[in-house]
């Protein structure tokens, strides 16, 4: 039994690792993403059942592929597809799958570039490129983007066919399609890396979406390593993460930004984001992912100066909200000027944000109540700390909360 679980770790391991880099291989001839992931999908149920017995092979991506590219092979040759597919595209199929590979390439950005086709519909190239290339369940991307499961799953199933039907070639564009592309690419990476920081569960940290998120964006870097907002994105994640061992202390509670131990910050991490930055400086005026790691920079300088510099930040928001204005950042730049010229400063900058989604927005009630306890209003605290208790999902942070509040005088 044990050696049962040991085979499904090690498979669910491989799927996180490799799910992207397999799927569009398979993907990659006839671009039928949906017909891929039913072959992978067999290819890794496969693996649970002839592992046990078999043995784990030396080479288990290459065992997973065969397996699926002999799927889809059965399924090219069946009579039902032949009848519905056009002859030339069936004839093609067998050289493209006969071809001796070494290795499996990494083809997951030509995947994320064919998902950022003008052809998709803008509203679903991000989660499409979550799901088909990072993995990301269809729940999970629904509840990050705030619609309903059946929903989302629908826009998946019409983009993916869409991919098929418009003939979408999973190779990397001209340099204009790829300027037109490449935002909707650095969204889908920094998505990625936003749904883990929300999804990571209490205790010891987990290391999925956030390390494909690190590995895709130094990936880009290499492969555009002239391109400004792609170092940005990439120093923005190797900065943010750079932090991820002090968000928890010893028994799996949260830790405020402002109150981590930085020697437990990866200075590596630092190091390697700060000159990713640099480079992204040379040329010329800064986009919104250099001035949110610019921002990031600013947090992570804490580990030699020992403080931070709250005008950089309140210059940095400001910035970012000039050329890519959002809810978060309006809250984060509220919470600056309460830092800088006083709690009530601060509240008044919470109040004059608009957007009606502020209601229901976990880090707007946190930082009010932080803001009103500082400004001593504790009855509005407790009830700002109570709505922002409701608001969390996360059960360290909620503890953390309910700390704030017990704190406050009665």
């Amino acid at each position: 039994m044990r050696e049962d679980h040991q085979i499904q770790q090690r498979v669910a391991d491989l799927v996180r690792d490799s799910y992207g880099r397999l799927l569009a291989m398979l993907a990659a001839p006839t671009r039928d993403i949906a017909a891929a992931e039913d072959a992978l999908a067999d290819a890794i149920e496969r693996a649970l059942q002839r592992w046990p017995d078999d043995g784990i092979p030396a080479n288990p991506q290459g065992w997973i592929l065969t397996v699926a590219r002999n799927r889809l092979r059965d399924l090219w040759k069946s009579s039902a597809y032949r009848m519905t597919r056009p002859l030339r595209e069936i004839d093609d199929t067998p050289s493209v799958l006969d071809e001796a590979m070494p290795a499996i390439e990494d083809r997951r950005l030509e995947l994320m570039l064919v998902c950022a086709h003008p052809a998709i519909d803008p509203n679903v190239r991000t989660p499409l490129m979550l799901q088909t290339v990072l993995g990301v369940e269809a729940a999970a991307i629904a509840e990050a983007f705030a619609v309903a499961p059946a929903t989302m799953a629908q826009r998946l199933v019409r983009a993916k066919k869409r991919i098929k039907d418009a003939g979408i070639p999973f190779t990397l564009p001209e340099h204009d399609d790829l300027a037109e592309r490449l935002p909707a690419v650095l969204e889908a990476v920094y998505g990625a890396y936003a749904i883990d920081w929300q999804l990571t569960p209490q205790g010891a940290p987990i290391d999925t979406l956030s390390a494909e998120a690190l590995h895709l964006a130094l990936v880009l870097t290499d492969l555009l390593p002239d391109e400004p907002e792609v170092l940005g994105l990439a120093a923005l994640v190797c900065l943010s993460e750079s932090r991820r061992p002090a968000r928890r202390d010893s028994s799996g509670g949260f830790v405020a930004l402002d109150e981590q131990d930085t020697t437990r910050w990866d200075t590596a991490l630092i190091a390697r984001g700060e000159a990713l930055l640099r480079r992204a400086h040379e040329f010329g005026t800064p986009g919104r992912f250099q001035y949110e790691a610019a921002i990031q920079s600013v947090h992570c300088a804490r580990v030699r100066t020992g403080h931070v510099d709250g005008e950089a930040l309140q210059k940095l928001h400001r910035a970012v909200l000039r050329v890519a204005p959002s809810l978060g950042t309006a809250v984060a730049s509220a919470a600056v000027d309460g830092l800088l010229d006083g709690p009530e400063a601060g509240l008044r900058a919470l109040d004059a944000i608009r957007d009606p989604a502020i209601e229901k927005f976990q880090p707007a009630w946190s930082t009010r109540a932080h803001l009103l306890a500082q400004a001593r209003r504790a009855p509005e605290a407790a009830d700002a700390y109570r709505r922002a208790i409701e608001l969390t999902t996360d059960p360290a942070v909620a503890d953390y909360l309910a700390r704030g509040l017990r704190q406050l005088p009665h």
